[in-house]
């Protein structure tokens, strides 16, 4: 049974959209103006600055008063509480199931995150097991991390294929250790010349049609 080696943020879940929620409920909550959700999103860089360094940027801009280890929880929590499984994901991954597919999810960030999130929305019922970095010790794109994906299910990674929105994490992981992929674009252009994706999508369902389709 091949492996569909899957991101989590912005791949299976869509995380973009909640914390924009969040943050122009926080931003409204401490008096900021409106506008100042594109510099909370730019600070946020899409999930990839650590939770703690936004907190204190936050901190810092408003003058607030609030502890950092709050604030981060806040983060957290505003985040996980908002976020849905799209029911037509669910679908792509009981249908790549059903077609011999094993779903794997393989994500970099914080255990507490990203296992509320899975099992939250109730996506843990769709895939065969996860892999987090901060548990393992290892993160996107060392090819580690894709071999212990493949270890936590006993299946090898000859034949797998990886899906995830990551140019570099995902992309530039599944390049490293020799496997197919399929990015999602997510209305962005393709622009690293070291590596490229074997498919593009504009979302998982396509990109789980793409990999059935290979």
């Amino acid at each position: 049974m091949p492996l569909l080696l899957l991101d989590l943020d912005n791949t299976l879940l869509d995380r973009a959209g909640p914390f924009r929620a969040w943050g122009e409920r926080f931003l409204a909550g401490v008096g900021a103006p409106p506008t100042d959700i594109d510099w909370l999103l730019s600070i946020d860089a899409d999930g990839l600055t650590d939770r703690w360094d936004v907190a204190d940027a936050v901190r810092d801009r408003y003058g607030l008063r609030i502890p950092s280890i709050d604030l981060v929880e806040e983060l957290h929590d505003g985040v996980v509480a908002n976020i849905r499984l799209n029911p037509l994901v669910a679908c792509a991954l009981r249908i790549a199931d059903e077609a011999g597919w094993t779903p794997v999810v393989v994500s970099n960030g914080g255990v507490r995150q990203q296992e509320a999130m899975i099992r939250r929305t109730g996506l843990d019922r769709f895939v065969a097991d996860w892999v987090i970095s901060e548990e393992v010790g290892v993160s996107k794109p060392n090819p580690r991390i894709f071999a212990l994906a493949a270890r936590r299910v006993r299946l090898p990674l000859r034949g797998a294929w990886v899906v995830g929105d990551g140019p570099e994490a995902d992309i530039g992981g599944a390049a490293a250790v020799g496997l197919p992929s399929v990015w999602l674009h997510r209305g962005r252009s393709w622009v690293d010349d070291r590596f490229a994706p074997t498919r593009t999508a504009d979302g998982l369902i396509a990109a789980v049609a793409t990999v059935l389709a290979a």
